[in-house]
């Protein structure tokens, strides 16, 4: 018995979406802290990010839009009347690459949107570190869709945050025609 009172514990080592969430919320901490030190000492605070939010309804089940934006292959259905109308030179054999996983990576539209999944609720949430190709390096913004079921309809509550200043418009088009158009067309099928 001393022999197990001796011992140091063992410690626990976090899953892959412990370790995510966690890192999140730490970037969040920091920019909380640096903000709050920042108005205490008489400066500035940063105002250099925008956001979106829409309530969109949809005429489909919650598990066939969140199929929709989890899926390659329902997501590359979906988006290629856009890929045969833009073309491109960015990848034109692979424009949707959609890991299922937690931390997974993605990539939409030949690689022009990228990011990774910071959680994924089946049926219900879908949450992602989002990036437009031409921001500076290292520029994440965070994308959520959140599905609740109305009957034989879906509502989207969706929310774009952290996106550089000065993109809202930008973004706003590009989610109405690159998802919200697509989507209605698709699920209209």
């Amino acid at each position: 018995m001393a022999e197990l009172r001796d011992r140091a514990p063992i410690p626990k080592i976090p899953t892959r979406r412990q370790a995510i969430v966690n890192a999140v919320l730490a970037i969040g901490a920091f920019g909380t802290i640096s903000s709050i030190a920042t108005a205490s000492s008489g400066e500035d605070v940063s105002r250099d990010a925008e956001s979106l939010h829409q309530e969109l309804v949809f005429k489909a089940n919650r598990k066939r839009i969140y199929e929709t934006f989890t899926s390659t292959a329902q997501f590359d259905k979906m988006t290629h009347e856009i890929h045969a109308k833009e073309g491109g030179a960015a990848s034109p054999t692979h424009p949707t690459e959609i890991s299922h996983d937690v931390g997974g990576a993605f990539s939409l539209f030949g690689g022009r949107i990228v990011g990774r999944h910071v959680e994924l609720v089946p049926e219900e949430r879908i949450v992602q570190a989002w990036r437009v190709a031409y921001w500076s390096p290292g520029v994440f913004s965070i994308v959520r869709f959140d599905f609740t079921e109305h009957g034989p309809e879906t509502k989207i509550l969706f929310a774009h945050t952290g996106f550089p200043q000065g993109d809202a418009e930008n973004l706003l088009h590009g989610w109405k025609i690159h998802y919200w158009e697509p989507l209605e067309k698709f699920l209209a099928i």
